[in-house]
């Protein structure tokens, strides 16, 4: 009788275990695919992003973090070197040969995040549909590189003059799910992301055009995320028991 009614106890609060939202850190990698809006859409076309994020989920399901992505892509529409180059399309290095140049977007973005995790479509109280917003920076470049070190137009600090390096206020918003499995070994989330920058140049002058960018600039971005979540849980204590 003390036996059934022991085991009943164990299976009742098992399920009270899943039946509750806890409180967690949670841990992510992510990785993404972008389309650009606004002034951005003029200088890239689509973009991948890969990032990581740190975020702390409450008993009620809030979500407070932080998150950053790495944004890269050849996808350059804005030609910054079209005075240097050839009329076959080419620019040529020091020894008069065409140079070994490559030209891709990098960025990065930071943002602080808030948000909610609503237990919609799910039976686990720590899943559901995850909304968060967040404010950080943009930062966006063309990043020129010269496999062979030859072009001496870019050489050094003189690339600064065609890399169009610019810097805003930003602010993000996701909607997606997010999954917490009861076993712990499967977590991820997935969604829609947009971005919207406020920024502007943080070169002084364009050498292609010889002219100051002063433009204030409307930079947007529209992508799908997925993300693989660690969740910390607390390890239970060790039990000891004496006769």
């Amino acid at each position: 009788m003390k036996l059934t009614f022991f085991i009943i106890l164990i299976a009742f609060y098992a399920h009270a275990q899943m039946d509750s939202a806890r409180a967690l850190p949670l841990v992510g990698v992510s990785f993404g695919g972008q389309l650009p809006g606004g002034d951005l859409e003029q200088r890239f076309g689509p973009n991948l992003s890969a990032g990581g994020a740190f975020m702390y989920k409450t008993k009620k399901n809030w979500l407070l973090g932080v998150d950053a992505n790495y944004m890269f892509g050849r996808n350059v529409k804005e030609d910054v070197l079209v005075n240097l180059k050839t009329v076959t399309g080419s620019v040529i290095d020091n020894d008069g040969f065409p140079a070994d140049l490559r030209i891709t977007e990098r960025g990065i973005g930071v943002h602080v995040i808030g948000g909610k995790v609503f237990k919609f479509f799910s039976r686990n109280p720590n899943s559901g549909l995850m909304v968060t917003v967040g404010a950080g920076y943009l930062q966006h470049k063309i990043n020129l590189y010269d496999a062979q070190q030859r072009i001496a137009a870019i050489k050094g600090e003189l690339r600064y003059g065609y890399d169009r390096l610019t810097l805003g206020f930003s602010t993000s918003q996701f909607v997606g799910y997010l999954y917490l499995s009861e076993n712990r070994l499967l977590n991820f989330y997935f969604g829609v992301e947009t971005v919207q920058a406020f920024s502007k140049s943080l070169r002084k002058l364009n050498y292609d055009t010889g002219l100051t960018d002063t433009k204030q600039r409307l930079d947007l971005l529209y992508g799908l995320k997925f993300g693989w979540i660690l969740p910390l849980y607390k390890k239970r204590p060790k039990e000891f028991y004496t006769d």
